[in-house]
C-alpha cells in the first residue's frame, strides 16, 4: 500500500524575511533541500524528519517553522506558523486548496533556553548590594533575539564565541588579597571532573566526517579534480578568537557575590550588614569595587574570622575609606560590620595597572576562555583584561594568571605524575585491552620511583589499525608545561585518507634510545603486521631504530620512507636555493622514473654538489617513482603533524590532563567516523568518499582516451591520452607505465579506459582497504565511558614522582628549543623591516639611526 506524500521545499541555515507583499528566506550559507512528507504526518514526525535531514543538534537548538502561505487578495504571501498537528495538516493541504504545487517551508533555529545570570564584571550594581530584581538573559528566546546562528555540518553553530558561557567562574580564590599568594584549588571537584565536563559535552564537535577536506597525501595526481577532494581529518576543537572584543562573549557567570538583601543600595558603595557567602566572595567583590572605582586598598588584618581593608593612600591623603567584616558564627558567611566610604582621595596620575588586578583575579577571569580554547595566548589574555577592566596588565602577570587557571582546572603539574598511574588503571577498568608501558628510575626512597617514560595505546585503535592501509607516520613534539619532555605520536591512515591515531608516548626527549623504545612498544604490544611503511623525518634516533633488526622494523618486516617536506627543508638549509628545492620536490613527486631522472639531471647541471647530496640518500626512501607502492602516495608526515596541532594547547597542560585529552579526542573521531561508515553501508556505497571522488574524476578522463588492444588474454593495451601521452598497461598484472595504479592502490584513468573497452569492471582493481566495510571496521570499535573517580581501582604500585631533571629551571615564558628552519618562515616575507627608520634588512635594536630617532 503506497503512502501519499506532498513535496515540500525546505530552507534552513538562514533567516526568514518578511516584506509587505512577500516572504523570503536569506542567509550567507542558506541551504535548500527537497522533502516528500506523508500527508498523514504529525508535527512531532515532521520535527524529527527535519532534525535528521539537517543534522541539527536537537539538544541545543529548537526549530521555528513557517510556511509561505498565499493570500486570496492579489499575489501576496504571509508566513504561516507550524506549531501543531492541525497546522501541519493545513500546510500539506495547500497543494489541494491553492494553486501552489510545492510548499516552501522556512526553518529557523534558536538555542534551547538556558538562563544565565549577568556577568559580574559588567554590572556595578551587583557589587554594591543591588543584586535583586536583576534581569536574567536568555539565549535564543525567539526570532527577536537577533540573527539566527549558522549551523555547521554537525549541527553546531559556527559562531561559538559564547558557547562556553555556561561555565562558572566561581572558584574559591583565597589569596588574602595578596597577588603573591597561591590560588586555592577546590578539593571537592577534581581535575578529572573538570576535564570530563569540558570534553564529554563537546563530543562530535571537533570531528566532522563531512567537512571540507584536508589532503594529507601531497600526491602529484594530475587527475584529481577540485570538486573531488577527500574528506578532512578534523575541525578545530574550538574557534579562534578573530577579534579581541569577542573574548568577553565567551564568559558567563552564575556567581552570586552575597546573600540577597531587602534594601536597594543605589549609591554604588558597600553597606553595613551586607552578607557574603564566603571570605573569598568578599575579597573578590572588594577587588572588583576597587578596580571599577580606580582606587586601591591595602590589607590591615586578615584571618579565617576577620578581614580589615583600608585605602592605600589613607595616610598621605587622609582618605577615610575602610571596610571591616567578620564571620557569622558557626557559618562560612562574612558580614560587614563597619564601613566608611566612599574614597575621598584622587590619583596623581593615570595608572596602567592596578594592584588588586592580580594574577589570581586574572585566573578567575580567563578560566572560561581556557575551557573554550587551550591555545589561549598571553597577548589575548592581556587584551581581554583590557577590554573588561580598562587596565593593561604586564605579560608576566597574564602568564602567571594563565598558569594558575591551568592548575585550578587541571591540577598541579607535579601531582599529575603521581595521579597518572591511577588514571591509566581507570582506563583499563572501563576499556579492557588498552596497552600501557611504563619506564621509571629507582631512587633512594622507599616505594618511590622517578618518571622517565610512559607509552599508551587504546584498544579501539589497536583493533582498527588492522583494517587501515599498512602505513604509519611517526613524529615528536615538545611539551610546554612546567616539565620538559617530548610527546611521540604514531598515526595510521584509513581508507578515506583520514588520520588514524594509533599510539602515544611521553619521553624525556627525542634520542636513539627513546625512539627505539617507542617503536619496540608498538611492534611488541600494538601490531605485528608485516610490510608496514613507516614515514618519518631523518631524525638519527628513528633512522637507527628502523635499521635495527632486533626491533622488528627492518625490511621486509617494515619499510622506512622519508618525509618529502623535511627532506626539502634539509636541502634548503644546506644549499639555500629555492629553484633547486622545487626541483627536488618535483623529482620526489614524479610517478615515472623517466621524469625523476630528468629532474635529477637538471639539478646536476645547476649544482653538482646538490646532486651528490641527493644521490647519497637511497631513492626508494624519498622518491615516489622508486617507492614500489609502499607509501600509497603519502609523501609527508602531515597525518602526525595535523594531530600535533589538535593537541597544541594540551601540550601545556599537566600530563594526566594530556592523556585524558587523547582519550576524549579519539572517542570523538571514532563516533563521527563510525556513523559515517554505518550510513554508507546502509546506502550500499561500495567505497569510501575519497576513492569515489578519485574514481569519478578518472572515469571522466578515461572517456577521451584512445585504446589499442594487443593481447586479449593478458589484457595488454596501448592507451593514448587527450594530450598525446601514451602508456602501456597489463590488466593481468594490474600494471600501467604511468605508475599510479601501483602507487595509490586504485586504477588510473588509463586502466579504467581499458576496462571499459573490454567491458571489465574496473572496481575489481581497487584494494580492499578502500571499501566501505573496511572503513567501518576501522572505526567500528567502541570506547566506553570512564567510571566516576570514587569507583576507580586503587593503585598499589610505587609512587611516581616528577623528574627534577626535566623541570624548567626558570619561571616565565619557556625558551623555545625548536630548531627553526625555512619551514617555519612565512610565505611572502623576504626581509625584516626596522620599526624606527622603516628600512629593510635590520630591526630597531640594530638600527644605526636609533640615537637620532
Amino acid at each position: 500500500m503506497s503512502v501519499s506524500t506532498t513535496p515540500v521545499i525546505c530552507y534552513y541555515n538562514g533567516q526568514m524575511l518578511r516584506t509587505k507583499t512577500d516572504v523570503t528566506y536569506e542567509g550567507r550559507k542558506a541551504v535548500i533541500a527537497p522533502m516528500d512528507i506523508p500527508v498523514e504526518c504529525t508535527f512531532d514526525e515532521l520535527i524529527d524528519m527535519i532534525y535528521s535531514m539537517t543534522s541539527i543538534d536537537k539538544r541545543r537548538f529548537n526549530l521555528l517553522l513557517n510556511c509561505k502561505y498565499p493570500l486570496r487578495s492579489g499575489n501576496r504571501f504571509q508566513p504561516f506558523p507550524i506549531r501543531d498537528d492541525s497546522s501541519v495538516r493545513r500546510m500539506l493541504n495547500m497543494v489541494n486548496t491553492t494553486s501552489i504545487e510545492e510548499i516552501e517551508l522556512f526553518i529557523e533555529v534558536v538555542r534551547v533556553n538556558t538562563q544565565l545570570n549577568q556577568s559580574v564584571g559588567g554590572h556595578a550594581d551587583l557589587f554594591v548590594g543591588n543584586n535583586y530584581n536583576v534581569p536574567q538573559y536568555e539565549y535564543g528566546c525567539g526570532p527577536s533575539c537577533g540573527a539566527v546562528p549558522e549551523i555547521g555540518p554537525n549541527g553546531d553553530d559556527e559562531g561559538r564565541a559564547d558557547e562556553e558561557a555556561d561555565y562558572e567562574l566561581n572558584e574559591d580564590v583565597d589569596d588574602e588579597c595578596n597577588e603573591d599568594a597561591d590560588v586555592e584549588v577546590d578539593e571537592h571537584v577534581s581535575s578529572f571532573q573538570n576535564f570530563t565536563q569540558l570534553l564529554e559535552n563537546e563530543q562530535g564537535i571537533y570531528v566532522s566526517a563531512q567537512a571540507p577536506s584536508c589532503d594529507v597525501s601531497n600526491h602529484p595526481d594530475d587527475e584529481t579534480f577540485d570538486d573531488a577532494s577527500p574528506i578532512n581529518f578534523h575541525l578545530p576543537p574550538t574557534p579562534q578568537f578573530e577579534h579581541v572584543e569577542n573574548l568577553e562573549n565567551a564568559i558567563g557567570s552564575c556567581w552570586t557575590p552575597w546573600v540577597r538583601n531587602s534594601t536597594d543600595y543605589s549609591s554604588g558603595e558597600f553597606v553595613i550588614g551586607q552578607v557574603f557567602n564566603s571570605k573569598s566572595d568578599l575579597q573578590y567583590a572588594a577587588k572588583i569595587y576597587s578596580i571599577k572605582s580606580h582606587q586601591e586598598f591595602s590589607v590591615v588584618a586578615s584571618s579565617k574570622k576577620l578581614l580589615v581593608l583600608r585605602c592605600k593612600k589613607a595616610e598621605e591623603s587622609q582618605c577615610p575609606w575602610k571596610l571591616r567584616a567578620m564571620v557569622v558564627k558557626d557559618t562560612s558567611l562574612f558580614v560587614i560590620n563597619k564601613y566608611t566610604g566612599p574614597h575621598s582621595c584622587v590619583n596623581p596620575c593615570l595608572n596602567q595597572d592596578h594592584h588588586q588586578l592580580d594574577a589570581n583575579l586574572v585566573a578567575t577571569h580567563i578560566k572560561a576562555l581556557l575551557k573554550a580554547q587551550f591555545t589561549l595566548t598571553t597577548s589575548a589574555i592581556q587584551a581581554s583584561v583590557m577590554e573588561k577592566w580598562g587596565y593593561q596588565i604586564s605579560y608576566k602577570k597574564a602568564l602567571d594568571g594563565k598558569h594558575k587557571a591551568i592548575r585550578q582546572l587541571f591540577g598541579d603539574f607535579s601531582q599529575s605524575y603521581t595521579e597518572l598511574p591511577r588514571f591509566f588503571l581507570a582506563i583499563e577498568q572501563s576499556n579492557p585491552g588498552c596497552v600501557v608501558v611504563w619506564k621509571t628510575c629507582t631512587i633512594n626512597m622507599l616505594n618511590t620511583e622517578v618518571f622517565q617514560r610512559v607509552f599508551w595505546s587504546f584498544k579501539p585503535s589497536i583493533e582498527g589499525f588492522e583494517h587501515c592501509r599498512p602505513i604509519m607516520s611517526v613524529d615528536g613534539t615538545h611539551l610546554y608545561g612546567k616539565y620538559k619532555g617530548k610527546l611521540l605520536i604514531a598515526m595510521g591512515c584509513d581508507g578515506n585518507n583520514q588520520l588514524f591515531p594509533l599510539a602515544f608516548a611521553i619521553t624525556e626527549g627525542e634520542n636513539t634510545d627513546s625512539w627505539g623504545w617507542f617503536l619496540a612498544c608498538i611492534r611488541n604490544r600494538v601490531t605485528q603486521r608485516t610490510g608496514i611503511c613507516v614515514i618519518s623525518d631523518r631524525h638519527p634516533g628513528i633512522m637507527a631504530a628502523m635499521s635495527d633488526p632486533h626491533l622488528g622494523w627492518a625490511a621486509p618486516s617494515a619499510y622506512h620512507r622519508i618525509c618529502m617536506r623535511h627532506l626539502a627543508s634539509n636541502f634548503m638549509t644546506r644549499f639555500k636555493d629555492k629553484i633547486l628545492k622545487n626541483l627536488v620536490c618535483r623529482a620526489a613527486l614524479a610517478t615515472i622514473e623517466r621524469k625523476f631522472n630528468k629532474h635529477l639531471s637538471t639539478i646536476g647541471r645547476i649544482n653538482s654538489e646538490a646532486l651528490d647530496w641527493l644521490e647519497a640518500i637511497p631513492s626508494q626512501l624519498w622518491a615516489l617513482s622508486h617507492d614500489g607502492g609502499r607509501r600509497y602516495g603519502l609523501m609527508t608526515t602531515n597525518i602526525s603533524e595535523v594531530f600535533n596541532s589538535v593537541l597544541k594547547g594540551a601540550r601545556s597542560l599537566p600530563v594526566t590532563a594530556l592523556v585524558q585529552l587523547t582519550f576524549f579526542r579519539l572517542n570523538g573521531y571514532f563516533v563521527a567516523r563510525r556513523e559515517l561508515g554505518a550510513n554508507r553501508l546502509a546506502s550500499v556505497e561500495q567505497f569510501t568518499p575519497y576513492v569515489d571522488a578519485q574514481l569519478q574524476g578518472r572515469v571522466l578522463k578515461a572517456g577521451s582516451m584512445e585504446i589499442v588492444l594487443y593481447d586479449h588474454l593478458q589484457g595488454v593495451f596501448h592507451v593514448k591520452s587527450r594530450r598525446g601521452r601514451t602508456h602501456r598497461l597489463n590488466l593481468h598484472d594490474k600494471n600501467c607505465t604511468c605508475g599510479k595504479t601501483l602507487i595509490y592502490g586504485f586504477p588510473c584513468s588509463h586502466m579504467i579506459a581499458a576496462c571499459q573497452h573490454r567491458c571489465v569492471d574496473f572496481r575489481l582493481f581497487v584494494e580492499g582497504y578502500y571499501t566501505t566495510r573496511s572503513y567501518y571496521d576501522t572505526w567500528g570499535s567502541l570506547f566506553h565511558p570512564i567510571f566516576n573517580e570514587d569507583e576507580w581501582p586503587l593503585y598499589n604500585g610505587p609512587t611516581i614522582i616528577a623528574p627534577q631533571s626535566m623541570q624548567r629551571l626558570r619561571s616565565g615564558r619557556p625558551i623555545s628549543t625548536r630548531l627553526h628552519n625555512e619551514m617555519d618562515a612565512r610565505e611572502g616575507i623576504t626581509s625584516i623591516t626596522c620599526g624606527l627608520c622603516k628600512q629593510l634588512g635590520h630591526n630597531r635594536r640594530s638600527c644605526k639611526n636609533r640615537s637620532q630617532v
